[in-house]
């Protein structure tokens, strides 16, 4: 995991009021805020959506694709092996759903990304991070 990659997405994407979390949080945890804040801007894209605000459904699903970018750079393809370059390739296609539901104001597509960044943020969720002394 490239953590200085990590962190600098995370403190991007973070509420206002929340740097102090960022600041403090281990590289395990600065995921999880990752896959939280890309969630909370596809449900607000979808929000947009279905009330026609066209203009702030693509910022808010560019802002998700900007999230996920950041979440590819942290991946460690050397020492995560098969498992980075499947996240890679899967937060790749999660952009180009992404991308694809901003041209076609597709609601199903959005939803898609959701469920498997759902599965994403469960799994990561059940790593215990390790503890260094």
């Amino acid at each position: 995991m490239n953590y200085a990659s990590t962190y600098n997405a995370a403190r991007q994407y973070v509420a206002v009021g929340n740097e102090a979390a960022v600041a403090e949080a281990d590289p395990h945890r600065l995921i999880q805020m990752l896959l939280e804040g890309t969630l909370v801007r596809i449900a607000a894209a979808k929000d947009h959506l279905q009330h026609g605000d066209v203009a702030l459904k693509g910022e808010c699903i560019g802002q998700a694709m900007s999230i996920l970018d950041g979440l590819r750079a942290s991946l460690n393809a050397e020492a995560g092996g098969e498992i980075a370059r499947n996240l890679d390739n899967l937060y790749e296609y999660m952009s180009h759903r992404l991308l694809e539901a901003n041209l076609k104001n597709d609601a199903v597509r959005l939803d898609e990304v959701t469920r498997l960044l759902g599965e994403i943020k469960a799994a990561w969720a059940s790593i215990v991070p390790s503890q260094t002394p």
